[in-house]
């Protein structure tokens, strides 16, 4: 069973949409961390639910529902090491991963 791992700018894209939501509506800001967070569960039993990014070969990315719209998770399974690696995280209405 593959290990999900988050890559330092990953981390860092998780903070965001906290920091966006937080003066709006703290529990709001919690529950999306919530629902990234365990968006990445299903990743360890099934690495490819993910949708093919067209152009960029092996990356994936997962779609996260939360609210009216969600969050997109760029991804990559790395089969020699069993790991999945979380590259980036945006929300649904960003152009372009950051």
């Amino acid at each position: 069973m593959p290990h999900v791992r988050l890559s330092v700018r990953a981390q860092s894209d998780i903070s965001r949409p906290h920091a966006f939501l937080l003066g709006k509506d703290s529990n709001a800001a919690k529950r999306a961390v919530l629902a990234i967070r365990e968006a990445f569960m299903p990743l360890k039993q099934s690495h490819m639910i993910g949708r093919p990014v067209e152009g960029y070969g092996d990356l994936r990315e997962l779609v996260i529902d939360f609210g009216a719209t969600g969050y997109l998770a760029l991804y990559r399974f790395e089969p020699s090491l069993d790991v999945v690696t979380i590259l980036a995280i945006k929300h649904q209405r960003e152009d372009d991963y950051k």
